[in-house]
């Protein structure tokens, strides 16, 4: 059994394997960056070494200074989680050389599973029915231009080795083909290291439904569960739930034999997902995803399989705890996974909302749990995915499950940033959603978020002055760096230097009301000054000085929270005034264009 695991990745996921490799026994290390220096799962950890930097590029995706803090805590595995590093051969490759356990599959699977092309090159070779699209990478505008007109539009774009609707977008006419493409690769190279792309048919009304697999290193291969992910925004992932409600007799078998089929093709083993299209009562595969994925508890709710366990114990060697048969017979009752994100959907736009959660209160009851990587007083950064936590209720069956959710949900406090969660329960309480009658597009074409608004944050209350006596000593934990290796260390202060804890850590600023994320314009309407909702990156300016712009056309590109986001022009008029420039940093409310008459 393996002794220690290093979790090369921040947040819930890193949280979740802490605390399953504690369970069994095993010691575990954190990484983090200056932004996460006291962040909840560095704070779980029996040690946590520094990453330096900020951004992922600097810090998560860093490979010298992750190899460095595997050789300084003698890991003998290490626990990818997922992005980042989780589906990059090289990144594995390195592991194992070092002679490390790679709690994920062999390179050679990564590479041929991980790049969706050659994925589904093996896919095909194991049998299973791919979306019409290329097979290799698109090397210009020009190729997808003369892919769409010969297979239709729209089409999609999307990055070769992401996933999670990452580096995705979708192109209606041949004209957006080539900012598309840039603003793929761009999302692509920051999320995942690689900006290759290919292109592929964009079915009209389909659902996303995958199939959680595991196999071992003695070479068998067992299928899970279904899940059904089709209730999405931007091509990312809102709710969750498995099995997938409402296929046709034989289906489900059918893409668990297909699913397993293309990853024996490979030499596939330990944890990973394939992806199927379903419409119309046939499947299409889409991709395979290397890794663990974000919804894996819906499979865990319905099964009692603890995933992360198994996958510690393939990595191990042992063979898999249970046969295909036993797995199946273990499944009972439905379960539904929302993500909880630091977005506020107010009008259906889904704008980051970045800043200090300074109250979160989660639910409980019979059938609930909540995975989250943070604790109240905690900093959602801009930097990184902005996943606050995953809500995951089991039923009986799929209405008490949705029911129980829903529940869930209104119980659930999350303050100071605004959240998904008035969005997922519009989701959860609409009939399109109880028939299955949604697909992938649903959300973001036929969802009424109109009136949706995320809930003001409160403002801090001021601190309780002094009375004048003497302070008495409390005691305070606090985080020191020697050499980058994190330590904790107690000492008694006088009350008034004690700043607020949160589980353990240091101390930490006091809580700020955040900002509200606004609508895509920014500023007061009609005034030309261009303000941005959030804090971020300027990764593209897209007019110029003296140009003529409309209402609501896009003026600059922001990311913020691995996503890009158009900010557009709030009135018609010329362009008198540019005040950014890409790669500068913003924060809300700054004007980055001015218009005049």
């Amino acid at each position: 059994m393996l002794q220690k695991i290093l979790i090369a990745n921040r947040g819930e996921i890193a949280v979740r394997v802490i605390r399953a490799a504690r369970e069994l026994g095993i010691a575990t290390v954190a990484v983090y960056s200056d932004l996460d220096r006291n962040a909840l799962h560095v704070r779980l950890a029996d040690e946590a070494f520094a990453l330096g930097g900020q951004s992922a590029a600097d810090s998560y995706l860093n490979t010298e200074a992750i190899l460095d803090a595997i050789r300084q805590s003698g890991a003998d595995a290490v626990h990818p989680g997922y992005g980042f590093f989780s589906e990059n051969a090289d990144f594995a490759r390195a592991i194992t050389e070092m002679g490390v356990a790679f709690i994920g599959p062999p390179p050679e699977a990564i590479e041929e599973m991980g790049d969706k092309v050659s994925s589904r090159k093996a896919a095909e070779r194991g049998g299973a029915p791919i979306v019409p699209g290329t097979t290799e990478f698109a090397q210009s505008a020009d190729e997808i231009v003369a892919f769409g007109e010969a297979s239709g539009w729209p089409v999609a774009i999307k990055a070769a080795f992401g996933g999670g609707g990452r580096g995705m977008k979708v192109v209606q006419d041949a004209a957006s083909v080539a900012d598309a493409m840039a603003s793929a690769q761009r999302e692509a190279k920051n999320f995942f290291g690689r900006d290759e792309v290919y292109v592929e048919r964009y079915l009209t009304w389909p659902r996303h439904v995958e199939v959680q697999l595991v196999g071992d290193q003695h070479g068998d291969i067992v299928w899970v569960s279904t899940r059904d992910c089709s209730a999405q925004r931007r091509h990312q992932k809102l709710i969750e739930e498995a099995p997938a409600p409402a296929l046709p007799d034989g289906v489900e078998e059918a893409m668990g034999e297909a699913a397993v089929k293309a990853a024996k093709a490979v030499g596939y083993y330990n944890a990973g997902t394939v992806e199927f299209i379903f419409q119309d009562g046939d499947f299409f595969f889409l991709e395979m995803n290397t890794r663990l994925q974000v919804e894996h508890p819906v499979t865990e709710a319905i099964t009692g399989i603890d995933l992360v366990e198994w996958q510690i114990l393939v990595a191990s060697g042992e063979p898999l705890p249970m046969t295909q048969e036993e797995v199946l017979a273990t499944r009972r009752g439905h379960a539904i996974e929302v993500r909880v994100n630091a977005e506020d959907p107010a009008g259906g736009k889904f704008l980051p909302s970045p800043g200090t959660i300074t109250k979160l209160a989660t639910p409980d009851g019979f059938g609930v749990r909540f995975d989250s990587g943070y604790d109240s007083g905690d900093e959602v950064s801009q930097f990184y995915d902005n996943l606050v936590g995953k809500l995951i209720v089991w039923g009986k069956d799929r209405d008490t499950a949705i029911a129980r959710a829903i529940r869930a949900l209104e119980d659930t406090v999350v303050e100071g940033v605004a959240t998904t969660i008035p969005a997922d329960l519009a989701i959860l309480r609409h009939p399109d959603f109880a028939a299955v009658e949604h697909s992938t597009k649903w959300v973001e074409e036929r969802l009424d978020l109109s009136g949706t608004a995320a809930a003001p944050a409160p403002s801090a209350e001021p601190a309780a002055e002094g009375d004048g006596e003497a302070e008495p000593l409390v005691e305070r934990s606090v985080t020191v760096e020697v050499n980058g290796k994190r330590f904790g260390v107690k000492m008694w202060v006088p009350e008034s230097a004690a700043a607020p804890t949160g589980g353990g850590g240091g101390g930490r600023a006091k809580p700020r009301a955040a900002r509200r994320a606004g609508g895509g314009g920014g500023g007061a309407a009609g005034s030309g000054q261009v303000t941005v909702p959030m804090q971020g990156t300027i990764v593209k300016v897209l007019v110029e000085v003296g140009q003529k712009v409309e209402v609501n056309q896009a003026v600059v590109v922001l990311e913020a929270m691995k996503m890009e986001n158009q900010i557009n022009a709030d009135r018609a008029g010329t362009v008198t005034e540019i005040k950014v420039e890409p790669g500068q940093t913003v924060g809300g409310g700054d004007v980055v264009v001015v218009i005049g008459d």
